[in-house]
């Protein structure tokens, strides 16, 4: 794949630990701002705020807003910051009454700023789920209504070193067993076989929701065999010497590190790493998370942005604003925004013109769709589980307690 716009992962650990109160601090100031049934009449601008505050994503989707303002018939007056800092910013807004016309969210936020009142249900404007991939739809529902929806989705993989693999005659693995396998051949001569991500953050937890869901764990339970069976894979992994003790540190940025520098063999880690991969010169590929079992279907948790409509009581510009989203979730505008940020599309329908482009994506598109929203079965209740998750890997890796006993400490400590 030849590069062209780089991008980077999303700061997941330090976002919700910041976030966590401030979600919570919402609720009233929000739920004081619904509708109030009211028109400025003819509009002609609508304000959007984001946090693609860096480049290339700030001026990627300058373009694609401006695209989709022209359609419409208005003009962009946008205000991105850093994502760390977005709730903060729509918590002073809603004080003070300003809150925007457009509202991009990280996808597991959705759910805690929907039970506050703050968005309003896009069906209310014409909006609907038709045409988007399930596990996309999920993230953007909070009790049975559609609040959020975008274009672009992301997932985690299993890149691998192409020279490393062809070096030692190890294929890619496509089960447990065989990762396990590969891994320890690769292992040698200051290389690792496997890294992955297994610090104390709700980072963790998302890059242990494939191996977990794959299990047939459920995050209405953590302490179950099948979850267990899946940390007792990462444990395996590092006391065999396949994966480095520091997986415990490890951030996704780290991981990409380690791959670029030699380090590892293969890593768990996502498409945002894509140009960073391109220009490093590593000859790379990536395939799906190994699952337990053969033939067996891998379920891999969808990261992405929401845009949503919040409840500013001014109904015009709330049907302008979704006007407005319906042209950027439209299918050349999800196209042109996947293929130049090497994201997943969310409609399956661009998915043939998408892999034309970009074929080597492939394994992330299959991932996206058979994808699941990390608050479809918990809602609201998701970070309590994830920190759950992440406290039990980091007890079971250390060597403080096994898989199963971990797990069932965890939730008693902290979703019981």
């Amino acid at each position: 794949m030849t590069p062209t716009i780089p991008t980077t992962s999303s700061m997941l650990a330090r976002r919700r630990v910041l976030q966590a109160s401030a979600l919570t601090a919402l609720a009233l100031p929000l739920a004081a701002c619904g509708s109030s049934g009211g028109s400025s009449g003819e509009v002609s601008s609508l304000k959007v705020l984001d946090y693609y505050a860096d480049e290339p994503d700030k001026t990627v989707f300058q373009e694609a807003l401006d695209a989709a303002a022209k359609k419409v018939g208005v003009t962009i007056e946008r205000e991105s910051v850093a994502g760390t800092s977005l709730i903060q910013k729509v918590l002073q807004m809603s004080s003070s009454k300003t809150l925007p016309d457009l509202l991009m969210i990280d996808n597991p936020d959705l759910q805690q700023i929907a039970a506050t009142g703050a968005l309003a249900p896009l069906s209310t404007f014409g909006v609907t789920s038709e045409g988007f991939i399930e596990g996309f739809v999920g993230a953007g529902t909070y009790d049975g209504e559609l609040y959020g929806m975008g274009p672009c989705a992301n997932t985690l993989g299993l890149y691998y070193n192409k020279d490393l693999l062809d070096a030692a005659g190890v294929a890619v693995p496509t089960t447990w067993d065989e990762l396990k396998a590969a891994a320890k051949t690769l292992t040698k001569d200051g290389v690792y076989g496997v890294a992955f991500c297994a610090k104390a953050s709700y980072e963790g937890s998302w890059q242990f929701l494939p191996f977990f869901w794959s299990a047939g764990a459920d995050e209405t339970d953590i302490a179950t065999p099948e979850a267990a069976s899946a940390l007792q894979l990462w444990v395996d992994l590092v006391n065999e010497g396949s994966a480095s003790q520091s997986v415990l540190n490890w951030g996704q940025g780290d991981l990409g590190e380690q791959f670029t520098s030699g380090k590892a063999a293969m890593v768990v880690n996502g498409p945002w790493m894509t140009t960073t991969f391109n220009e490093s010169g590593i000859n790379w590929a990536v395939a799906q998370i190994p699952v337990p079992t053969p033939g067996a279907t891998p379920v891999s948790p969808l990261g992405g942005e929401l845009w949503t409509v919040p409840q500013t009581g001014d109904e015009a510009r709330q049907k302008k604003a979704a006007e407005l989203l319906s042209v950027l979730l439209g299918e050349d505008s999800i196209l042109s925004l996947n293929t130049t940020r090497f994201t997943i599309p969310t409609r399956e329908a661009v998915d043939a013109d998408y892999l034309a482009e970009l074929p080597d994506m492939e394994p992330l598109v299959t991932a996206v769709n058979n994808g699941r929203a990390r608050t479809a079965k918990l809602g609201e209740a998701w970070p309590k589980t994830a920190e759950a998750l992440y406290n039990a890997m980091q007890s079971a890796l250390t060597g403080k307690a096994a898989p199963l006993e971990a797990l069932q400490t965890a939730k008693a400590d902290f979703v019981s």
